[in-house]
């Protein structure tokens, strides 16, 4: 084990991530017979093999899923120590991983902008998925830190809250129940629904609420994509509850607004987790606490009444305002 180099761990580290030799080579801008080759070696100084093909799939073996944990570990700790070298040069520098659900989409990238200029030197890699794709990232501990709605349960995680998340239902400017106001979940459960597909927050919230009240929702269509829903309000599918997020800056449409209904916005908050016990990088420490610094800004701007769609209140109720931007 001694013989060990750290190359032969890159190598190894990036096969296994990708459960491809042919992937690895492509990220390393190596032949795939160099990453073959440097495996084998590092197969030889452990003494049991790593890695077993059946059909044409690689998985790890248990010797090797120990290794890629270890290995996983080796590589965090000399980021750790490259941050900590430029820290305490004064200079704020090195990697940031965040992995984001995919409604957070629309408003993080706009704390990482004046983040990236406020401190040139740090470099972020954004991963944006969904609930179940963040869960097993956590799992692994691929990132630095996570941003989602809905923490897991089950998982020993460390959760800070930072800011609001509240869910409205949106329907088509042109619908009828968009220029009433105080509308019953009675009458509104009677409309077609799209909703994001099982095991969304977003999902399981709304069903949360009408299930209270001894409502079913109906749901005509689920998708995967918040941009997929909005087109299909747009053709006419049905209405939608969705986060204030997607529906503000970049994602705003005067075609679409928010309708006045009873229990609604539902208050959800947005969550900074990472494994219980991870010591946080200096980059990423900076990161949390400029996040829950610059969300208070952005919180101060979301002005939702309780029960009420502010974005279609106007002078001129027949022409509802488009949504709010934040």
């Amino acid at each position: 084990m001694k013989n060990l180099t750290l190359h032969q761990l890159k190598v190894f580290e990036a096969a296994a991530r990708h459960s491809s030799f042919t992937r690895a080579a492509e990220e390393l801008y190596l032949t795939q017979p160099t990453v073959s080759i440097q495996v084998k070696q590092l197969t030889k100084a452990v003494g049991l093999p790593l890695f077993e093909q059946i059909g044409k799939r690689l998985y790890l073996t248990e010797a090797g899923r120990q290794l890629y944990k270890t290995t996983r570990q080796v590589f965090e700790q000399l980021e750790q120590l490259d941050m900590t070298i430029a820290d305490l040069q004064g200079m704020k520098q090195g990697q940031l991983r965040l992995a984001v659900i995919t409604t957070a989409k629309y408003f993080i990238p706009r704390l990482i902008g004046p983040f990236c200029q406020r401190y040139p030197g740090i470099n972020v890699s954004l991963k944006v998925t969904n609930h179940e794709g963040l869960v097993n990232r956590i799992n692994d501990n691929l990132d630095d830190l996570y941003v989602l709605s809905r923490p897991p349960s089950g998982l020993d995680i460390t959760v800070q809250p930072f800011l609001d998340n509240p869910l409205v239902v949106v329907g088509p400017a042109t619908h009828p129940l968009a220029k009433q106001r105080g509308i019953s979940l009675e009458r509104i459960a009677q409309e077609p629904f799209i909703l994001r597909e099982r095991g969304s927050g977003t999902r399981e919230a709304a069903e949360q609420l009408f299930a209270a009240h001894n409502l079913n929702l109906n749901v005509k269509l689920d998708l995967g994509s918040n941009e997929a829903i909005k087109q299909a309000i747009l053709g006419g599918l049905g209405l939608a509850v969705l986060s204030y997020h997607t529906l503000t800056s970049a994602g705003a449409t005067p075609e679409l607004v928010m309708f006045e209904v009873e229990g609604f916005p539902i208050h959800r908050q947005w969550h900074a987790v990472y494994p219980a016990g991870k010591q946080l990088s200096t980059v990423a420490a900076t990161f949390l606490d400029y996040l829950l610094t610059e969300s208070q800004r952005i919180a101060a701007d979301i002005q939702i009444p309780e029960a009420s769609a502010s974005a279609i209140e106007s002078d001129n109720p027949e022409n509802p305002e488009p949504l709010l931007e934040v």
